[in-house]
């Protein structure tokens, strides 16, 4: 899949410059590239048709709150497979549907505090 993201991107540069802009400062390649696969699995709408569009979503109080929901749930879905952080049951239900499909092949494996005292009871 990432070479279908990577194909995608190259062939839309409007849609690669807009995601590009939602990459946090302090972002390892490898979360990028899996994160941007989330987040345009599930944009649909929220890319902006033309630069002037991007401006005037900005102003745009529901489709910028969707925007921001996305990348909140993006950056949750990576926290949880890369971080080994968890979200209530909700949550993790939500961002795990929005990932399905999405294949991350070097994720760590985490143990959880549960797991741990299991072991030792």
């Amino acid at each position: 899949m990432a070479q279908e993201v990577s194909e995608y991107l190259s062939q839309n540069p409007r849609v690669a410059a807009w995601v590009e802009t939602l990459r946090c400062e302090g972002e390892t390649d490898k979360h990028w590239r899996h994160r941007r696969e989330f987040l345009l699995r599930n944009a649909g709408d929220l890319v902006p048709a033309t630069p002037g569009e991007a401006a005037a979503d900005a102003e745009s109080g529901s489709r910028h709150r969707q925007l921001q929901q996305l990348v909140s749930f993006s950056m949750a879905w990576a926290n949880h497979v890369f971080l080994g952080c968890r979200y209530p049951q909700k949550v993790m239900d939500k961002i795990l549907s929005m990932a399905e499909g999405i294949k991350v092949t070097d994720a760590p494996i985490h143990t959880t505090r549960d797991e741990l005292v299991a072991k030792k009871g």
